[in-house]
């Protein structure tokens, strides 16, 4: 646990940048009740529960930094699901295994990554590992009741945090022997019947999922991934039985099952993003523990772990660098406000690009967005509605200087009207100043010929 808190509160801050995940939760904690329940009814009803209590906890800690109060809960989730994956190793190998699974667990990137997310996926983790060492217990003790009661209740306050939780289940239900499935299925039955509401509601969102292609390195990357889990359950024994769990099964399942699942549904629209399943390192985990107390001798054992911190170096000093997230929001904001000057016309392209603004309404504060029709608040959405294509061009040939806020260059356009609109105006109309890359974003200014 305490090296997860170093390595979590290491670079925490990361230079005051956040990434266009974070800027959503900043922007959704700070609307106000109504707003947000209104928000959750039209978009992102699958984080509803994790919004509701980041909007607590910035209304406790007003005057503490904002990324602190965003973050501080992911590391501190982390800890707990290291504390949890280490009691884990140490019920089903020993405490040795116990000790190294933690460890590793605490090293793992994908783990340090989320450790400094302002999002649900550690907190979902922390839970998912809990509910498990809670079963593990309840289907070995025979007066289990309430750990059966306890795990239920973990496992519904992961599905609520995130509904991809519930694959965790599937997991579990390959490692429950079968004398202890009929309790499982009851302890269980509250979170999955509560789950449906949500489920039904977030699947009327699926737009908000379009973005989600098929990463093919993130494919290969898991089935190395699982190779390497296979190699280190081949030099474990099998140690299950009628009221015991064996821990090469379980953490093979909780590896393997949930990714698989999401990679078959990907077949029908494509679901697999790696930190929905965040909760599978935790198996990776207990094997490489395990496997490295297998070895035995201390010798090897210090070798194999200095090997490993060795080996994650470079990405744990990566990951705390303000270029290790796929954009920098406060970067681009800062550049918005450089560039713009009062009176200036500001295109966000597409629309959804208009949350690298939502935490620092100030950089747009003396810009008219040519576009905007509602506000994300008052339009109860993420990033507002546009006007139609005909006003857009109205509004941009009244203009005499537009700062447009758009992706790279070489990502694919959007197709809709409003989209086509901007672009084909700005070509027609306007000449490009000048454009300042910044990490995820093009910031460029442009204005009528001769006026630059």
């Amino acid at each position: 646990m305490l090296l997860s808190l170093i390595l979590g509160l290491w670079g925490i801050r990361r230079g005051g940048s956040l990434w266009r995940d974070e800027a959503v939760t900043f922007d959704m904690a700070h609307r106000s009740l109504p707003d947000l329940w209104g928000t959750l009814g039209t978009a992102d009803a699958v984080h509803g529960a994790y919004y509701l209590l980041m909007h607590t906890l910035y209304a406790v800690f007003d005057d503490t930094d904002p990324l602190l109060v965003m973050r501080l809960p992911s590391v501190l989730a982390t800890a707990a699901a290291t504390a949890g994956v280490m009691l884990l190793g140490r019920r089903l190998a020993g405490p040795g295994a116990g000790l190294l699974a933690g460890f590793v667990f605490a090293l793992l990137p994908p783990v340090q990554q989320h450790a400094q997310e302002g999002r649900s996926y550690a907190l979902v983790c922390a839970l998912v590992v809990w509910a498990t060492y809670l079963l593990v217990r309840a289907v070995a003790e025979r007066d289990s009741a309430g750990l059966w009661c306890g795990y239920g209740a973990l496992v519904l306050m992961a599905c609520l945090l995130h509904e991809f939780a519930v694959l965790a289940l599937a997991a579990h239900a390959l490692a429950v022997p079968l004398a202890a499935r009929r309790r499982w299925s009851l302890a269980t039955l509250p979170a999955v019947v509560m789950l449906v509401p949500v489920a039904v509601l977030s699947t009327r969102q699926s737009q908000q999922v379009a973005w989600i292609g098929y990463d093919i390195v993130a494919y290969v990357s898991f089935v190395a991934t699982a190779a390497v889990a296979l190699v280190c359950a081949r030099a474990l024994p099998h140690r299950g039985g009628p009221r015991t769990v064996d821990l090469r099964t379980l953490a093979l399942a909780l590896l393997i099952t949930p990714t698989a699942v999401l990679m078959l549904l990907s077949v029908l629209q494509p679901l697999y993003v790696d930190r929905y399943v965040l909760y599978g390192n935790a198996g990776l985990a207990l094997l490489i523990g395990a496997a490295l107390h297998r070895l035995g001798r201390t010798r090897w054992i210090r070798v194999a772990a200095a090997a490993l911190v060795l080996a994650l170096i470079p990405s744990t000093l990566h990951l705390r660098d303000t270029a290790s997230r796929v954009d920098d929001v406060t970067s681009i904001a800062r550049t918005i406000e450089q560039l713009g000057e009062p009176g200036n016309g500001v295109l966000f392209m597409p629309l959804r690009r208009r949350v690298w603004s939502l935490p620092f309404p100030h950089a747009v504060s003396g810009l008219r967005d040519l576009a905007l029709d509602r506000s994300p608040v008052a339009s109860r959405t993420l990033y507002g509605t546009e006007v139609s294509a005909s006003v857009i061009r109205a509004r941009m040939l009244d203009m005499t200087r537009i700062v447009t806020v758009r992706d790279p260059a070489g990502q694919p356009v959007d197709a809709i009207a409003q989209e086509s609109m901007k672009r084909d105006v700005l070509a027609a109309y306007f000449e490009e100043c000048h454009t300042r890359e910044v990490r995820g974003a093009r910031v460029t200014v442009y204005a009528r010929p001769g006026a630059c």
